[in-house]
């Protein structure tokens, strides 16, 4: 084969490679580009890292198995972690019982606090557990409809009609849901278990669009 012909055999090729080398590098961009559209949504409503999500579902596993071998089966306890900060509530019978469970959720890796909300009295009703998960719903739909809060930034826990708010967010953000809260139908309390940041912070975790579309140099 002459020189020609392989001169005219190599330009396709060549163009095939510089092709493909360019859809590599573009779908790095897309990638970078994707990537931080996502990270920004997940900023603007759960603002945990995966690890703190991961762990704070471990967290909660670990308290009711705790919780049922120490209290057992006739204590109502609800066990909900945000960041790692620890929600207790639900009813045991005496005050003995109140504190044991606190000291269970204490001494599992990784608790950072734990605020006690559990009440002493007879175990809720059926009845009662199904009117909470129902305030729980109306409390998330009037956040979901509201401006100025994201909605997936907080954890609703409803017991005995008084509504417990978690979440990372800022002053404003927990101010504002904790009145909307207040103003469902059949909400006695509301009660803010909390971990703030600033204006500031909020911002830098929720990306605003200009700044997710601009891809870095692949």
């Amino acid at each position: 084969m002459n020189k020609a012909v392989t001169r005219r055999l190599a330009r396709p090729l060549l163009a095939v490679s510089l092709c493909c080398a360019a859809a590599v590098s573009l779908q790095g961009c897309v990638e970078l580009v994707v990537g931080s559209a996502v990270m920004g949504t997940l900023a603007a409503t759960d603002r945990r890292t995966f690890g703190a999500q991961t762990e704070d579902k471990s967290i909660e596993v670990k308290g009711e198995v705790r919780l049922s071998k120490a209290l057992g089966d006739g204590a109502h306890v609800n066990v909900n972690s945000f960041n790692r900060h620890v929600l207790l509530t639900g009813e045991v019978w005496n005050e003995n019982m109140r504190q044991q469970a606190e000291q269970e959720l204490r001494a599992i890796d990784g608790v950072v606090t734990v605020s006690n909300e559990i009440q002493v009295a007879g175990t809720s009703s059926l009845s009662s557990r199904s009117n909470d998960a129902l305030i729980t719903g109306k409390v998330k739909a009037t956040f979901v409809d509201a401006k100025g809060i994201y909605a997936g930034a907080f954890k609703v826990v409803t017991e005995a009609g008084v509504v417990f708010l978690m979440g990372r967010v800022t002053q404003r953000e927990g101010d504002q849901a904790a009145q909307l809260a207040a103003g469902v139908g059949g909400v006695r309390k509301v009660v803010k278990v909390l971990e703030y940041i600033s204006e500031d912070e909020l911002r830098r975790l929720v990306a605003t669009p200009e700044s997710q579309k601009q891809p870095a140099n692949p």
